[in-house]
């Protein structure tokens, strides 16, 4: 049976996140309708992280087991026609049986998007946080670098959050000022429950001046949630990027650019 992956983009903001839920509409329930159409059967379609409730994703990962036999031009197409507006098929790759887009995945990457300004943007709305306080990037960058390397994160890590262990290797935390926007760039072998928005609330509070960039490292070390900043809003939230071995010919992700949005 053919096992197919697909690279996804969406709005997240009308969904309660990647995964299926029996009362509220999801996107994984959105693609497997709509991969089930062009297959006329049912299928089961498995993403490589599992986004909230309004996050959203340039460059998610899926795949799925289908005995239909289609070009992948026709599976681009019929995926798309079955989409609603918010989500869109971006590729469509037959890989070995051996691929699975959580398991296999390398790495992934996150972009935060914070709009830092005084006036609320009509067009960024749900898509960034936006802060009106001036922040100051320099101790941000210098925080952002307390946390590098292979870590407990337990004080970034959500309260609900199932995960069997709180250690990551978190291998770029880069923040940049693009126009209006503060970018925060974040990439790890795997993430914690919040752990993204969890880093930038507490990246904020040193950008605001409410705590110098050592402070980051301290709680860090302490493992103590309450220690931490406040959880950013998920709207400023994308998954940009996952990384696989090269034999599996997974399209690399498009570069993330405030601009672009």
């Amino acid at each position: 049976m053919p096992r197919l992956a697909i690279g996804i983009e969406y709005d997240g903001t009308a969904f309660c996140g990647w995964q299926r839920q029996a009362h509220a509409g999801s996107i994984q329930a959105a693609v497997e309708t709509a991969v089930s159409a062009v297959a006329d059967e049912p299928v089961a379609v498995n993403a490589a992280g599992r986004t909230d409730a309004g996050v959203h994703a340039c460059a998610q990962v899926a795949h799925f087991d289908t005995g239909a036999r289609r070009s992948l031009r026709s599976w681009l197409l019929g995926v798309n026609s079955n989409l609603p507006a918010q989500v869109s098929v971006a590729w469509v790759r037959e890989v070995p049986e051996t691929f699975e887009a959580r398991y296999s995945a390398l790495a992934r990457t996150y972009h935060y998007l914070i709009l830092n300004r005084d006036a609320r943007s009509a067009l960024h709305h749900d898509r960034a946080w936006w802060v009106t306080a001036a922040l100051a990037l320099a101790p941000m960058q210098a925080a952002a670098a307390e946390l590098l390397g292979e870590h407990d994160f337990s004080a970034f890590r959500a309260a609900q959050c199932q995960a069997r262990s709180p250690r990551r290797e978190l291998q770029r935390l880069v923040l940049t000022r693009q126009g209006g926007f503060i970018v925060v760039e974040c990439r790890a072998n795997a993430f914690l429950h919040h752990m993204v928005r969890n880093i930038v609330g507490s990246l904020v509070r040193v950008g605001r001046g409410e705590a110098e960039p050592g402070w980051l490292g301290r709680v860090l070390r302490e493992r103590d949630r309450r220690a931490a900043g406040m959880t950013a809003p998920a709207c400023g939230l994308y998954l940009t990027a996952v990384s696989y071995p090269e034999h599996f010919g997974i399209p690399a992700a498009p570069v993330f650019r405030a601009g672009d949005l």
